[in-house]
């Protein structure tokens, strides 16, 4: 059995609401392996995206313990939780938050150069992988000058740029089409075929979900459902017929898929930052 890369236990989220405490996630066990590919779905408020935001170290549980890999990260300080981060997690969200002015090229090599790491290294690196999800030929473009699907390729490059472990995905198709979001769900499958990369996306779209060997249900703060397919009975959306470098039409043309973005309500953590709860 591979090793476990995300194991929660016990883990609990309380948000104050207009001074009334919301109990977000009440009491989450959960286990990934590394190099598995899982969608958490549910309804909004169900906790998907507090828990993503959990393991991805972007938040602290109120109570449970939680590990990455060797590393129990359950109380530590956000300096460390930091450097945990920045070596082991790639993030991918439903904005794609890229720089406007820097091409795509730079976008990608931000975190590589934040980190100290020469240019000629990151640009090199960065080629590849803008190679990999079919914009190789766009790396001196700005996001202004790409698509929305493009952008969200151009993201997800960036997120795999310093080769993380462990790759989470916030509804990453929720303002795409419904054909360019199956591009961009073909790339995770082959991002996980070429690096071995483990795979956590957070998605209201459901047919992006049936594509996934793992579905896990949340209701109510809660684990209602885990499924494993057996192999070969979940469709690998590459194997639908999309190529992930296929084109998607000129700068700024991508519709929303029709799902819908997620329902937010903002609230205030015990501590008293802010926050939102999906």
């Amino acid at each position: 059995m591979p090793d476990p890369i995300v194991v929660v236990e016990g883990l609990q989220k309380t948000f104050v609401h207009m001074g009334r405490p919301l109990h977000v996630l009440k009491g989450i066990d959960l286990r990934i392996d590394q190099g598995e590919i899982v969608a958490i779905v549910g309804s909004s408020g169900a906790g998907k995206s507090t828990l993503l935001h959990i393991i991805g170290t972007l938040d602290i549980p109120t109570k449970g313990r939680i590990r990455l890999g060797r590393d129990d990260v359950t109380g530590l300080s956000s300096a460390k939780l930091a450097n945990i981060r920045n070596r082991t997690i790639g993030f991918v969200f439903q904005f794609h938050h890229l720089l406007p002015e820097f091409s795509a090229l730079e976008n990608v090599m931000m975190p590589g150069l934040i980190q100290g790491k020469s240019q000629r290294e990151m640009e090199a690196v960065a080629m590849g992988l803008l190679d990999e999800v079919g914009l190789k030929q766009r790396a001196t473009h700005r996001p202004g000058e790409l698509s929305g699907g493009e952008q969200q390729r151009v993201a997800l490059a960036r997120a795999l740029v310093l080769s993380p472990k462990l790759l989470l995905a916030d509804e990453p198709t929720g303002n795409l089409d419904s054909k360019t979001g199956q591009q961009i769900q073909s790339l995770f499958f082959e991002m996980n075929a070429r690096h071995g990369t483990t795979v956590v996306v957070v998605t209201h779209d459901l047919s992006f979900a049936r594509t996934m060997p793992r579905v896990v249900t949340m209701k109510d703060g809660l684990v209602d459902a885990d499924e494993r397919k057996p192999p070969g009975a979940y469709r690998n959306a590459t194997a639908a017929g999309v190529p992930a470098g296929a084109s998607e039409g000129q700068p700024g043309q991508d519709q929303p898929s029709g799902e819908g973005g997620p329902v937010e309500a903002s609230a205030t953590t015990e501590t008293g930052e802010v926050a939102s709860v999906r």
